[in-house]
């Protein structure tokens, strides 16, 4: 299988983070380590979500066709 494997930071602070269950976003833009732009669904940042927002370094695999395989922070 092929996999892809990104890697890179996010800092969101609740309050931004809070228009996705408000309905007014839906993805999460972020450059990888290497400057790539990927937009990730905010759905799969839940796991993540503190009072604080979300912040951390993140490791992003997806298979060739671009479907996410797993989303970990490291």
């Amino acid at each position: 299988m092929n996999k892809m494997i990104f890697y890179f930071s996010l800092n969101v602070n609740y309050q931004d983070f809070e228009r996705y269950y408000q309905g007014h976003v839906n993805k999460v833009e972020v450059s990888d380590s290497k400057g790539k732009k990927l937009w990730i669904h905010c759905r799969h940042f839940r796991p993540f979500v503190t009072r604080a927002g979300i912040q951390g370094q993140f490791k992003l695999e997806l298979n060739k066709n671009g479907d996410l395989l797993s989303l970990i922070k490291i």
